[in-house]
């Protein structure tokens, strides 16, 4: 693991951890955490049992509002972890989890860990294949076998994939329309500084403002390969 994967994993792991704070400190967590206590005595081997257990060895506790967020990870066995933790946002976008938290967190990954690309594709892909779970709450299934929700996840999954509309091309089309406006916005906010005197001025700004323009100049390369890619396959078709 070079530098800047290292240097990644630990930005990733600090901006984690200060949202899981930030989140419990800007709500009440004494309802999540009665939660917790509930389960904690639930019959062994059920969801309930099997969340509250890997909290516990996880040194974790619920986040307000985002009590049902763990269960997918017991699920779905991924682990505690920031880098897990994207990889599930990877298998709930295929799932068709299309939230604000799945997106930026999922986008966040891919900026800080490019070596994770093909990864998360294959978790992304793995979510297509399996039925919705979005809709799972701990409230509901607390007291359901885990193994027996393990075994229904790709049941019906040939009906799942004729029905998910949202592709990996869409996410791409949409991340890249993301990047352009940000690499736009950069080079407009750079701009100024680069008619400065200042050397300073001119060092600070110089590499954002290129920065930005690889943003811009990337971006609109995979926008035009999008578009003929879809005018190849219109063609195809006719």
């Amino acid at each position: 693991m070079n530098i800047f994967q290292k240097a990644s994993r630990f930005i990733i792991r600090k901006t984690f951890a200060f949202s899981v704070q930030l989140i419990r400190f800007s709500n009440s967590s004494k309802r999540a955490d009665l939660k917790l206590d509930e389960l904690r005595n639930s019959p062994v081997g059920t969801l309930g049992y099997d969340v509250a257990k890997c909290l516990d060895n996880n040194n974790l506790k619920f986040v307000p509002h985002f009590e049902s967020h763990d269960l997918k990870h017991v699920i779905l066995e991924y682990k505690m972890t920031p880098a897990d933790e994207i990889k599930l946002q990877a298998f709930m976008l295929g799932n068709g989890n299309y939230t604000l938290p799945c997106f930026a967190i999922l986008t966040f990954g891919i900026i800080l860990l490019p070596d994770e690309w093909m990864t998360f594709y294959n978790e992304y892909k793995k979510g297509r294949k399996a039925i919705p779970i979005s809709s799972w709450t701990i409230d509901e299934l607390a007291n359901t076998k885990t193994d027996f929700l393990r075994n229904q996840l790709y049941i019906n999954s040939r009906y799942i994939n004729n029905n998910q509309t949202f592709s990996m091309k869409t996410f791409v089309k949409y991340f890249t329309f993301a990047s352009v406006v940000a690499g736009i916005l950069g080079m407009i906010f750079c701009l100024p500084f680069l008619f400065s005197a200042d050397i300073a001025d001119l060092v600070g700004a110089g590499f954002p403002f290129i920065g930005g323009s690889i943003l811009t100049v990337g971006g609109l390369l995979v926008l035009s390969n999008l578009v003929r890619k879809n005018v190849s396959e219109v063609k195809t078709e006719v």
